[in-house]
Formats: structure tokens, sequence, C-alpha cells
């Protein structure tokens, strides 16, 4: 994936797997294997550690937990716990806020790599700050093929380098009754569009809370309204903040994005979700997560927000300077008013 749209390409990450040899790799000829009594003597500095190790909050609850690792972080964002912690504390530092009158009930944030859509995501995050949720529900779309409309992780945990976020299945089991289509476990998923919004998460929130992560892969608006109005059902009553993870328009010129991301912003802010996918089919906009974006307004509409506010609109030529190709990047609030 591209850290700046989250286009296929080939990865720099192996999964675990790929490194297992057949053992027909370790037979020798019975001729190589007499070592002389001396040569099995092995002295204890030889042991030493593998060159490469995982920070330490890898391995928080690593005998209780089976984690989903990251197999982004060091490329879309920094690899380690205190240049991570660093860079995004600054992009939360530097979001500059309006106004905003109401209940945060969920926020929309960008997903490409956080060099380029981190200092708009955090516009949406650092509206968090001071909330304590105990969940947060993350609705994304799901950018590979799968035979499935809706996706999670079958890992009880995700990691990053800031720690781990357990996967609150109790709440997950819940929604499932609420809801008439399957959302299939997986494990060992590369999405990129969820976890990116984990980091600035954990740096947002200074308490603990846990995370019910739902990747869209059906585009279809059924399936996104059937899945918004049994979130809510889901969260009805419960400390929750439901984040919306999509990019705009890809590929275009400047000027050509800012129209089509301006018409789908406009989309979100009419809280109308029915708009979005009229925006999407009828090329008048575009967002990768749209779906992801509209069940979180339907299940935000009926838990009571009445208001989406635009926090943050830019294009990653804003930060490469390069406008001949660029993907669109906007965050914004969904506030209870009344």
């Amino acid at each position: 994936m591209s850290p700046i749209s989250g286009q296929a390409d080939i990865s720099a990450f192996f999964h675990p797997s790929s490194l297992i040899l057949h053992p027909s790799s370790f037979i020798l000829h019975p001729s190589s294997f007499i070592p002389h009594p001396s040569s099995l003597i092995l002295h204890l500095s030889s042991f030493r550690p593998h060159p490469f190790s995982f920070p330490s909050c890898y391995n928080n609850f690593m005998n209780t937990l089976d984690l989903r690792p990251s197999p982004i972080a060091g490329t879309w964002y920094e690899g380690m716990t205190k240049p991570l912690a660093a860079r995004v504390d600054e992009y939360l530092a530097q979001a500059q806020l309006p106004e905003l009158n109401g209940e945060i009930i969920g926020v929309i944030a960008p997903h490409a790599g956080h060099k380029y859509s981190g200092p708009v995501a955090a516009h949406a995050f650092a509206a968090l700050r001071g909330l304590n949720p105990d969940l947060v529900a993350i609705l994304a779309p799901f950018h590979s093929f799968a035979p499935y409309p809706l996706i999670t992780t079958s890992h009880q945990a995700y990691a990053t380098p800031l720690g781990n976020i357990e996967v609150d299945k109790g709440i997950m089991a819940e929604l499932q009754k609420n809801l008439d289509i399957p959302i299939t476990p997986i494990p060992n998923d590369k999405e990129h569009s969820l976890e990116i919004e984990l980091p600035f998460l954990q740096r947002a929130l200074k308490n603990g809370f846990k995370l019910l992560p739902i990747m869209v892969r059906a585009p279809e608006e059924s399936v996104a309204k059937k899945l918004g109005l049994a979130l809510a059902r889901t969260l009805k009553k419960k400390n929750a903040i439901i984040v919306a993870s999509t990019d705009l328009s890809h590929f275009y010129d400047q000027q050509t994005a800012h129209i089509f991301d301006h018409e789908m912003l406009r989309c979100f802010e009419s809280f109308n979700p029915f708009s979005i996918f009229e925006a999407e089919q009828t090329g008048k906009g575009f967002a990768c997560g749209h779906a992801a974006v509209a069940a979180t307004l339907w299940a935000s509409q009926k838990l009571g927000a009445d208001k989406v506010q635009i926090l943050n609109y830019a294009t990653s030529g804003d930060i490469t300077k390069d406008h001949s190709s660029v993907i669109g990047y906007g965050a914004a609030a969904i506030l209870k008013t009344i």
C-alpha cells in the first residue's frame, strides 16, 4: 500500500509464515554430522539478543492476548514508541479547532501515512481530547479483495508501538446480534485505514479504552444503513465514540480535487447519508470510505447527533508540493447540539 493514497503495492513486510522452512531443508548427509565433542561446548557469551527487537510495549499482555501485529509501523508512521508519541503530539498541538458547540458523538478522519494526512487527521482527534470513552468504534474501508461485506479482526487486540488496544469481543457479539449481515473475523489483515487512526486515539485519549473495529468491504447503501442502525442500537447508553476513516478524491490535479472534495465534504456536512452515495455514483465527489462515513452518520443520527462540522481540509500536494496528482484529506466532528 502507498502511504499517500492507500493503493496496493508490494508490501515491505512478510507474513511470519513466509519464514517457515520445509523440514527437508534441514537434511544433512550423515558424514557432515560428526562433530568433535569440544565443538558442542558453547560459551555463554555466544548467546546475544538479535539486533532487532520490538519496543517493549509490543510485549504488553503478550502472554494473555492474541495480538494483530502492525504491518505498517515504521513505514506509514513512526515505528518506535518515543518518536511516534512525539510526532502525534506535535500534530495534535498544531491543530487549531473552531468552536465546537455540542457533545461529540464521533469524528471523520483521513487515513494516509501520517506524513501526508497526519496534520488534517489531528484536527479530528484533537476534538476528542478531554473525553474518556470506554469504547471507540472505528468504521473503515477495506481496500483489498475479500468475499465478505463486513470484516473485523480475529485477534484479541491491535498492537502499535504505543501499546496494545483490546478488541471488545462482547460488544462485537452484541453488534452481530443486532445485524443480519455477517461481520467476518479474519487474521493478519493488512488494512491500513483502521490501524492508522490508533496512535492518534492512544495519544488524544489518556485513559484506557477498548476497540470495536469494523472494515466495510461492500459499497452498497443498504449494507451501510443496516450497519449504522445496528451500531446505534448497540452503542445506546454506552460511553462510546465513533470514528469514520476515509480519504477523499484520488489522483486528480489540485484544482479538480478541490472541486470534488468540497462537494463530498458538503455531503458530509449536510448530514444526509444518501447524498454521499449520490455524489459517489454521479461522479460529483469521491471518498474511498464513503460507505463507512454513511454508516457512521446513520448511527450518529440515531444516537442524537444533529450536526457535522468540517474541521480541516488539505491535499497531499500541500505536503509534497506536487499539485499534478493529489489525494484529498478532510476532518470533521459529528455533534449533538440539541
